[in-house]
Formats: C-alpha cells, structure tokens, sequence
C-alpha cells in the first residue's frame, strides 16, 4: 500500500473560494443501518467522538462499525469551508472538505489508541492528497480531534507510527492533525454504504506497517 510521498495534487480552498454551499443540512437516517444506534446525538454522556479521514470514507466507516466499543459511526465532511456541502461539490475540491468518520465509542471498552492502531494501519498516510489512485481534497489523511487529550494522545500515536515507518525504510507521514470544525453528515445513500452494498468498491486493508500493539 506504501508508496513515495505525493505532491499536493490540487490546493484546498480558501473560504472566499470555496463553494457557498447552503443553510439546509441533508436529512439523515434514524439509526445505524448494522447495529441499529442513532447516528446523530446526543449522546449518552460516557461516550465520546473522534474524527479521522483515510480516504473514501465506505471502506474507512466499516472498519470502525466493527470495532467493540465503538457506539455507532456516521459519515461526512470535515475540514473545510462550505456549509452543508454536497457530496458532488466534495469532489471538486471547492468545499474544502474531506471524507470523514465520525466515531462515537466508550472508552471503557475501546481505548483511543485502539482506534488510532485502525486509522494508521488501514492506508498509507504518507501520501498526502491521495489514497490510491483516489486523488483530491477530498481523500488527504487527517485526524480533527474535539479536545486537548485527543490532540495530544494523536500527536504520540503520529510519533509512535513514524517510528515503524522509518524502521521499514517508509517515508514521513502527512496526516493532517486539526481542531474539528463543524461535521456535516454525508447523504443517506452514503452512510453505512458498505453495508447495504456488500460488493461495493473500498481500498482499505492492512498496510505493509503495523502499530505496536496496544490493549483495547
């Protein structure tokens, strides 16, 4: 899956640039399509959310959904600048925006470095503007943490991957690390979609590199 890092392949937006978008949200299901949870809070008070994007977000959602402890999942756009952008304007590049989950987990059942052993295990984050020949905006590695634990706990688990990298001769990681902004839920066609399209296109799977193993 590794390969050489990649030069930005187009420049995101700045807000002057980028798509007005609108005021209306996309309505979104009313539960989990697998395991029934609502997507949309509140939420139980002992739960709490990360945001990572690794690409086309299907294949990256299914394998949070799987993970125990994790409450439900949802997908979006996060990082960018249109309001309630559609999924069409995403891919020109003119949101801003990149493809997103949203993962509500306990953490008494599943440990955030867990969740960042998934994230970086399950694409190449030394490839900036791309995952594949997934190219654009849309697809950049990035975690947006929601508090100043998560930033931190994301910046060790950053140094910790590096580390495995550069001890199997891989380059740096470009992993965007940025306070999460607003996260407007993709359309409901888009939610869960491997789920309801079991034989639907994903590019994600075990890299050449692994985390160190951590205890959920």
């Amino acid at each position: 899956m590794f390969g050489r890092n990649e030069t930005r392949s187009s420049m995101i937006p700045t807000p002057a640039e980028a798509l007005p978008g609108r005021t209306e949200p996309v309505p979104v299901p009313d539960r989990h399509e697998v395991n029934g949870h609502p997507l949309v809070g509140p939420f139980p008070d002992r739960l709490q959310t990360l945001v990572v994007a690794m690409g086309c977000f299907w294949g990256a959602e299914r394998l949070y959904w799987q993970e125990p402890g994790v409450f439900t999942t949802a997908v979006g756009y996060a990082g960018g600048h249109t309001p309630n952008p559609t999924y069409e304007e995403t891919c020109t590049g003119m949101t801003g925006h990149t493809e997103a989950v949203m993962v509500v987990y306990d953490p008494d059942q599943v440990s955030l470095d867990r969740l960042f052993q998934i994230f970086w295990e399950n694409h190449d984050p030394t490839q900036y503007m791309r995952q594949g020949n997934d190219i654009g905006t849309q697809y950049r590695s990035a975690i947006l943490f929601a508090s100043d634990a998560q930033k931190e706990s994301a910046l060790a688990s950053r140094s910790t991957y590096q580390q495995s990298l550069t001890d199997a001769g891989y380059g740096e990681i470009a992993t965007e690390i940025e306070l999460l902004g607003p996260f407007y839920y993709a359309e409901p066609y888009h939610q869960q979609y491997l789920a309801k399209n079991p034989a639907g296109y994903c590019n994600h799977g075990y890299c050449q590199v692994g985390y160190p193993k951590v205890v959920s």
